[in-house]
């Protein structure tokens, strides 16, 4: 079986895969949907995000904290399944213990952020490892969302409802766009204009935060920002795989990734259309919306990113 198969099936995300399917196919689970998308994210896109990030051997701080990452995820994923069950299947809604179950999950993003604050710190200014980075801290940010969401706690005029959809934006699109964005830039040759896609792709989910709390417009700008740093990455991505021979598993994810990306675009543009024509809301379009970049762009585009950085480490070896 190829090395970059045995990681996935080894990892965390294999059994929490099967957990996922389970909560979401499953009616015992009468979970909200953002709420199944949070578990997801929990339970798989987490673990695979571990996969693709270096450690230096020689700081002892960072691999300390890596090894700790490996062997929390899975424990911090079922804390926040019981959190989630507490408050809709135990009747435990109202108490306190949701939130207090919710904490394992901020603990460890905190600790995810703090890996990712040292990798920014020891990044000597590469904006590849400053944008993974980044990344990592956002997930703390979105650990944040969930235990308010889990405290139902109202914050700055927002509803729990709100910070549900914030914690699913910064574990999704927040996080994941900047590790990808950086995991592009440790193997693109450098250009001038890398570091500003870096610099917007910081920026923009804070001003997407900023927006879904306080100002419509500062979300809208955000969001276009965010979008176009999107339309950059694939882009150069597909470029960059038509023109170098890589993994053939990790092009093929990675283009689906692209492909993913690129329809929910599509279904946006003609959303207007389709939505007079068979009588559709934005409800009608949300799963599409949700699934597309949850499972299309996020879980596709890390596998492919693992499946790379299996490829790149043979190579390093065999020229060894």
């Amino acid at each position: 079986m190829n090395s970059s198969l045995k990681q996935l099936m080894k990892s965390p995300a294999f059994p929490g895969g099967i957990i996922t399917l389970l909560i979401f196919y499953l009616d015992y689970f009468q979970f909200e949907l953002v709420e199944k998308f949070l578990l997801f994210a929990a339970f798989v896109i987490v673990p695979l995000v571990i996969l693709i990030l270096d450690h230096d051997a020689k700081n002892t701080y960072q691999r300390i904290m890596y090894a700790a990452m490996k062997w929390l995820q899975f424990p911090a994923a079922l804390l926040t399944l019981a959190s989630v069950m507490s408050s809709r299947m135990w009747g435990l809604e109202g108490t306190a213990i949701p939130g207090i179950l919710s904490l394992g999950w901020l603990l460890f993003t905190l600790l995810l952020g703090l890996y990712g604050l040292t990798t920014i710190l020891i990044a000597k200014g590469k904006a590849a490892e400053i944008a993974i980075g980044a990344g990592l801290v956002y997930f703390f940010i979105g650990g944040i969302w969930l235990t308010l969401y889990q405290y139902q706690v109202t914050l700055f005029q927002a509803n729990p409802a709100t910070h549900a959809l914030s914690s699913v934006h910064f574990h999704f699109s927040s996080a994941i766009v900047p590790i990808f964005i950086g995991a592009l830039g440790r193997i693109m040759t450098k250009k001038s204009w890398y570091p500003w896609v870096v610099a917007i792709d910081i920026i923009g989910p804070i001003l997407i935060a900023i927006g879904m709390i306080f100002s419509k417009p500062i979300e809208y700008v955000g969001v276009t920002l965010f979008a176009c740093n999107i339309v950059v990455y694939t882009a150069y991505l597909l470029a960059y795989l038509r023109k170098n021979t890589l993994d053939i598993k990790a092009a093929f994810f990675l283009g689906l990734s692209c492909l993913a990306f690129y329809t929910v675009v599509v279904i946006s543009i003609f959303y207007p259309l389709l939505k007079n024509i068979y009588s559709l809301t934005i409800l009608d379009f949300i799963p599409i919306y949700g699934s597309l970049h949850a499972f299309g762009f996020v879980l596709c585009g890390l596998i492919g990113w693992v499946f790379i950085v299996d490829f790149i480490k043979k190579k390093a070896n065999q020229s060894v």
